[in-house]
């Protein structure tokens, strides 16, 4: 399964991100091949290791599914042309900051 997205030049930095088969979660893949709901953990890639690591992302589809790459800046935020989109992927619903992932693991810590 994937769906289009806009191109991305080579030397933009990015991070595969994907959603969670079992629980329908925004994920971000880590630098050590892993998934995490949170944007500050994923890898920040550029050129043929995006490539690579989406490649990677795309065999793992019983565990993740629409894997892309999302362009951030050099430091991991989101950035680009599809800023909002990826924000409320990112952090979460825009109805009430109370529903906000962060605010969410806030609570349970």
């Amino acid at each position: 399964m994937t769906s289009v997205r806009p191109k991305l030049s080579a030397d933009t930095p990015k991070v595969i991100t994907a959603w969670d088969v079992m629980t329908g979660a925004t994920v971000y893949r880590t630098p050590q091949g892993e998934w995490s709901e949170n944007v500050a953990d994923a890898a920040v890639l550029k050129g043929a290791d995006a490539d690579a690591a989406l490649d990677i992302a795309k065999t793992e589809e019983t565990q993740i599914l629409d894997p892309y790459v999302m362009e951030v800046s050099d430091d991991g935020k989101v950035s680009g042309r599809e800023t909002l989109r990826e924000t409320i992927r990112a952090t979460g619903p825009t109805t009430h900051p109370h529903f906000h992932k962060f605010n969410r693991d806030a609570e349970h810590a």
